[in-house]
């Protein structure tokens, strides 16, 4: 039984995962065909149609690990097999610019709701490979990389910033090494293909217009991972 998905739901193998709500809905709009809306429990609206002839689900997830892991455990439940976050991310690196993708190939965290799981093991939480591969294939100019999800968006710890800078972590984001992780648990394949809305060394950001420009491009290159073949 599930309490955050409508029981009645028809949920799809494929499910994109944004956080914000609003966004699954203009996902579902703009990309599928003869979409419909299958959950809107506590607003968190949920809607599945047609992609080239496959079912994708569009469900939001809210804002931080604790939330994601509500929906994507619920997703699995309900038989999703392949789940994709898309989603914002703020920059860490020089060379990563607003607006760039970012596709995680593994996430960091500093505390997570799996931590009740794992105890003293530090768990990697990484992407699936096969849909890394096509995702990178089909974006050969996003930056693939470790990320960092944070649970904290008002961060406090420069000290902490600095550190991961220093080793490489292109981008912070919210939802990731949750997902990864229970994607893992449950035999399940899960990606996040991140759009870089703001940056935490220049202070760039983009404005709420820019950003639905920036996004579609994400929207793309998860889809075609999702239901793309190997070589």
């Amino acid at each position: 039984m599930t309490y955050h998905i409508d029981p009645d739901a028809e949920i799809a193998e494929t499910v994109l995962l944004p956080g914000d709500p609003l966004r699954a809905k203009w996902v579902a709009e703009t990309f599928l065909e003869g979409a419909v809306q299958v959950n809107g429990i506590r607003g968190m609206l949920g809607f599945t149609g047609g992609w080239r002839g496959h079912r994708v689900t569009v469900q939001g997830t809210g804002m931080g690990m604790p939330s994601l892991s509500i929906y994507a455990n619920e997703l699995i439940r309900a038989g999703a097999k392949t789940l994709i976050r898309i989603g914002s991310a703020g920059g860490m690196q020089p060379e990563v610019k607003v607006r760039d993708l970012v596709l995680a190939m593994s996430a960091c965290h500093a505390g997570w709701p799996s931590a009740t799981i794992f105890r003293e093991l530090s768990f990697a939480p990484t992407a699936d490979f096969g849909l890394l591969r096509r995702a990178a294939g089909l974006a050969p100019e996003a930056h693939v990389g470790q990320i960092y999800s944070s649970d904290t968006f008002y961060d406090e710890r420069p000290d902490l910033g600095e550190q991961m800078r220093r080793h490489g972590v292109l981008a912070v984001e919210m939802e990731a090494a949750e997902l990864y992780a229970l994607a893992a648990r449950h035999k399940a394949r899960a990606l996040a293909v991140l759009t870089v809305s703001d940056h935490l060394l220049t202070g760039e950001s983009l404005d709420p217009e820019a950003r639905e420009r920036s996004f579609p491009r994400m929207v793309e290159v998860a889809l075609g991972a999702a239901f793309g073949k190997d070589d």
